[in-house]
């Protein structure tokens, strides 16, 4: 996958991930916003030629990122996002939870942004 093709698919995703919120599908929405935010991470890695195939790169890459740039909200919210994904498994999150979740998604795919090309 190219660079702009995980940049799109984090964007379809942030939007599916609202839209199975608002159907009050907590642990879709929840699966969405995850994906959403692994898909930016991906594009951040593709573009600096980092490893990104399995969950540990991208917890790997989240926090380079956050040493990089002294931003340690990067290694947080990548915590954060990454309780979404585990909310697939175990169901435990209401839709406010993962509402809140999302929000997170959102702060972390922002930072991400800033520091893409």
């Amino acid at each position: 996958m190219t660079t702009q093709k995980y940049r799109d698919a984090s964007q379809v995703l942030l939007q599916q991930a609202g839209d199975e919120l608002a159907a009050g599908d907590a642990r879709q929405a929840a699966e969405k916003g995850w994906g959403a935010a692994a898909q930016k991470v991906k594009a951040v890695c593709e573009e600096r030629g980092w490893r990104h195939v399995s969950h540990r790169d991208l917890r790997n890459a989240a926090k380079s990122l956050s040493r990089e740039t002294d931003d340690h909200e990067i290694r947080l919210l990548f915590d954060a996002v990454n309780k979404l994904h585990k909310n697939f498994y175990e169901d435990s999150y209401n839709v406010e939870e993962v509402g809140e979740g999302l929000d997170d998604v959102r702060r972390f795919i922002d930072k991400l942004d800033a520091l893409s090309g």
